[in-house]
């Protein structure tokens, strides 16, 4: 058997774990290197921050906007395979004494050495819509329509 198709799940383990590391540290240079520049990154829900983010400059601008909640993020599984890694991680994060804290299923696409694309499962979705939206409230109407 061919050893280097052992290591590639441990190479595509490392790139998230790699990921956390940035994440943790707030580092977005060593975010943007671990991205591939035609990423996708899946935030299910009915909030502000849901969506699919098209793009490293999507991405970054969601992680910027993440850093206002003071998220964090505590790796509890992490496995992988020639072209996925999966993470469960417990993440909280609390702004003015609204507080979530629950566990947070991604799912990683690696190519070429590059995140492509993650899709989050909350475990709760409608804890997580309900903190976005008291967080990140929506601009009063006139403000909300103007281009």
């Amino acid at each position: 058997m061919d050893n280097s198709e052992n290591s590639i799940p441990l190479e595509n383990v490392a790139i998230v774990k790699q990921f956390f590391k940035y994440y943790g540290k707030n580092d977005i240079v060593g975010l943007r290197e671990i991205f591939a520049p035609d990423i996708e990154w899946i935030v299910p829900g009915h909030h502000p921050l849901a969506g699919t983010k098209k793009g490293v400059e999507e991405v970054i601008a969601y992680y910027k906007q993440l850093q206002k909640a003071n998220f964090k993020a505590e790796v509890t599984i992490l496995e992988g395979n020639e072209n996925y890694v999966i993470d469960c991680h417990r993440g909280w994060a609390e702004v003015g004494g609204i507080k979530l804290n629950m566990n947070w299923v991604l799912l990683y696409t690696i190519e070429n050495g590059k995140i492509k694309s993650m899709q989050n499962f909350p475990a709760d979705q409608h804890a997580a819509d309900a903190f976005f939206w008291q967080v990140y409230k929506l601009k009063e109407i006139p403000d909300r329509l103007k281009n």
